[in-house]
């Protein structure tokens, strides 16, 4: 049977579009299918998705590195996602006909080789983590590109694989495994950074709000507002419609309200139907009452 395995690379790229355009022309021509890939010029930041067999995976995966730390100088990068490597981090997640154990195998031979390939320090995260400190990547990229030429000196962050110094253009990446993760941000109708700060302080699992659940401010200088930038790591525990009721609420008391949501990258069908079926009140909803799920079933 068939195996699928998802992955989702960062790059720290989203204002030079030929830059963008370049590394994703040379994984056009491995053997993966191309899902998405979406750019912001505010988080300078550029998310690719796609899906394949272990082997072209893998590939494709290394591919998108070599390329990131051959047109990527984080010198001169500036965006308001936090950053520290180029190739900023690259999950790899089960699909079908492949586990957890295959996935987190699959992110210690990508990992070793960007390590001893292209010289860039390489952290394991998530599933694949060595170390509990380490599973969460927030964790891994505090201090961000900057701090890390100071940080890779403690002997706790002393690479996984590659070089024990930051690569001066690259800096560093995390590679690892784990299960689908939505990338969801809701602008608010507002310049003041400082109330995104307090809304994501209070849903992020870290600092006492919801579980699977991590956020942050960040300003939108090309749109004029600040944004609640939102990473669901489990969104069958906590769906998109709660964490949207929940971050309007917040809004309100400080009196903004939400200009809009994003989705960076892609989602389940699952989770999209889950908040359908919450505000139209549907008791259930599934994908078999989708006329394009027949057509192509």
């Amino acid at each position: 049977m068939k195996e699928i395995i998802e992955c989702v690379p960062n790059i720290s790229e989203g204002r030079r579009k030929e830059v963008v355009e370049e590394i994703i022309g040379n994984l056009k021509k491995l053997e993966v299918k191309l899902l998405d890939y979406s750019s912001d010029e505010d988080h300078n930041r550029t998310v690719i998705t796609f899906v394949g067999g272990s082997e072209n995976v893998v590939n494709a995966a290394v591919q998108v590195a070599r390329d990131a730390v051959r047109l990527i100088d984080l010198r001169s990068h500036k965006g308001a996602h936090p950053r520290m490597g180029a190739v900023d981090v690259i999950p790899f997640i089960p699909v079908k006909n492949v586990t957890m154990r295959d996935c987190i195998e699959i992110s210690k031979r990508v990992g070793k080789i960007i390590g001893e390939e292209l010289g860039v320090p390489v952290y394991l995260y998530a599933e694949s983590a060595k170390k509990e400190a380490r599973r969460l990547l927030p964790e891994i990229r505090r201090g961000e590109f900057e701090g890390f030429f100071e940080k890779i000196k403690d002997p706790e962050w002393t690479p996984d694989y590659g070089p024990q110094e930051v690569n001066p253009t690259a800096g560093v990446t995390a590679v690892g495994a784990r299960e689908f993760l939505i990338a969801y941000n809701i602008n608010l109708s507002t310049k003041d950074i400082s109330i995104a700060k307090k809304i994501a302080r209070s849903i992020r699992e870290s600092s006492g709000g919801l579980r699977y659940i991590q956020a942050r401010e960040m300003p939108l200088d090309e749109k004029g507002c600040v944004q609640v930038s939102i990473n669901i790591l489990n969104y069958k525990k906590a769906p998109i419609y709660r964490i949207f009721e929940i971050v309007k609420m917040e809004a309100d008391r400080f009196g903004v309200s939400v200009l809009e949501s994003e989705l960076v990258g892609l989602m389940p069908m699952k989770a999209a139907l889950d908040s359908l079926s919450f505000y139209l009140q549907f008791p259930e909803l599934n994908e078999d009452q989708i006329l394009e799920t027949k057509i192509y079933e």
